[in-house]
């Protein structure tokens, strides 16, 4: 493969490029990708990287099914990534997609490559021509929930395609019948009244519910190439729960959105929840942020997560206070940090030292994976 758009995957000569020219072609193909619409950031675009060290960069089929089971983030953008594909390795002028590019996507995209739209879209050439299976005679794979989690989990740093993840339960107050529990009196006396002698022992237990959920996502400047993720699995999470799940933007401003992402459809959530936050790629000022929640909600018996890197740009110990009041009230706090995922990570940032004494789990939130096991937490709490 050579360094260019004019090349294709398999038009190379024979051998595998160096990994310098490697990088630097899909590096351009991610570029023309987010130009497009399709959330191609630096995370899958690393996980492209590592999965084309793993196959032949010749072979036109390796390449296309790659690059779309790790740049890809949802069914709606596979029809931008194959004008894309054709357009970048055959020669051929993209089209503009039909779908509407999310808000969410469109600030990625600008912060990351300014000029990107313009290079987008070289010289005319031959139409395009889809990319072979990678079998001969076999199908296209099928893009169900199950199949994509398959996919998900062999490309650590592609897109979140996952269904909702549901909270745990609680105990409620309320009672329910049951099979197997305490007495009823007033059932089982109301039915002999009604047949005329007791014919049976009703039973009673107590209903449960789900736990809330309170979720932070930190849409400051660092932590913009996880944005969009964690607004994916926000939105999964409001609609899971609706109605025991709230979702907050923390940046330089406390903003509520978990309206916005009650959408059915994912790119219309992500969309009004872009109109709603006012501060993309701020600072963070967490503390003065969980301040102001405290004093206009309350997280009794919920459940708090806080996706941020911890760079805190205010007074380090305004957020420990803060967080220590919030630890009195939640049930359980769990911080999500997306470089826990290396091996190398140390939580030195201010902040991360203030809320280190507060917190019941500190987990990763880089990959797919780790949001799956950040769902099972959240089920078995």
């Amino acid at each position: 493969m050579t360094d260019g758009p004019g090349s294709g995957p398999g038009s190379g000569a024979a051998g595998r490029p160096d990994g310098g020219a490697l990088a630097a072609t899909m590096t351009g193909f991610a570029r023309t990708l987010r130009a497009a619409g399709v959330g191609a950031d630096h995370e899958r675009t690393r996980g492209l990287l590592d999965a084309l060290a793993h196959l032949d960069v010749t072979d036109r089929a390796a390449v296309y099914w790659a690059g779309r089971l790790t740049l890809c983030a949802g069914p709606d953008d596979l029809p931008r990534y194959d004008r894309c594909f054709a357009a970048y390795f055959g020669g051929h002028r993209a089209t503009t997609a039909r779908a509407a590019v999310t808000s969410v996507t469109r600030h990625l995209a600008a912060r990351d490559d300014p000029d990107a739209a313009e290079r987008d879209g070289g010289a005319t050439a031959r139409p395009p021509r889809p990319p072979p299976p990678a079998r001969r005679g076999a199908a296209p794979p099928r893009r169900g929930p199950a199949h994509r989690g398959r996919a998900r989990r062999g490309a650590p740093h592609a897109g979140p395609c996952w269904p909702g993840p549901a909270p745990g339960r609680r105990r409620s107050r309320r009672f329910e019948p049951a099979h197997r529990g305490v007495l009823d009196q007033r059932r089982t006396v109301r039915e002999a009244l009604r047949k005329g002698e007791v014919a049976r022992l009703r039973r009673r237990r107590h209903a449960t519910r789900p736990r809330p959920v309170e979720l932070f996502v930190d849409v400051s400047g660092s932590m913009a190439p996880y944005a969009e993720t964690l607004l994916r699995f926000a939105h999964a999470l409001v609609r899971s729960e609706p109605r025991a799940t709230r979702v907050y933007s923390v940046g330089t401003r406390l903003t509520p959105i978990t309206a916005e992402l009650r959408h059915r459809d994912p790119g219309t959530a992500l969309n009004e929840a872009s109109k709603a936050i006012p501060d993309w790629s701020g600072g963070t000022r967490l503390g003065e942020e969980l301040k102001e929640y405290l004093a206009r909600f309350s997280a009794r018996g919920a459940i708090v997560v806080i996706a941020s890197d911890g760079w805190e740009r205010g007074d380090p110990a305004l957020l420990g206070a803060q967080l220590a009041r919030l630890s009195r009230q939640a049930y359980r706090m769990i911080w999500v940090n997306p470089h826990k995922g290396y091996e190398d990570y140390q939580p030195l940032t201010g902040g991360m030292r203030a809320a280190l004494p507060y917190l019941d789990d500190l987990v990763a939130g880089h990959s797919l994976a780790a949001f799956e096991r950040l769902s099972e937490r959240l089920a078995h709490a």
